[in-house]
């Protein structure tokens, strides 16, 4: 299981690589870029985007001895990401 958590960042630039180092600048630690969709500004030389972070580290493994349980074991804000019986 992971948190769930997401952030967003808007940024400016002249440029698609300018934007991207933006956003990769604006990136928290521990968290991945999952959109950035960009516009144009109607009689400027300006790109306009908003980038989408999401938490993607802090991955913990729990164990249960059933679905139900396993379930009950995630707390609010978290997510599990696969399940597997052993």
């Amino acid at each position: 299981m992971r948190p769930v958590e997401t952030t967003s960042v808007a940024v400016e630039g002249a440029s698609l690589e300018e934007i991207q180092t933006q956003l990769e600048a604006h990136r928290p630690a521990g968290f991945d870029l999952i959109s950035s969709p960009v516009e144009m500004i109607k009689g400027a030389a300006v790109l306009k985007a908003v980038g989408t972070y999401a938490r993607r580290d802090q991955v913990t493994e729990i164990q249960a001895d059933d679905l139900d349980a396993l379930h009950a074991k995630v707390p609010e804000g978290w997510q599990l990401l696969n399940v597997r019986s052993a």
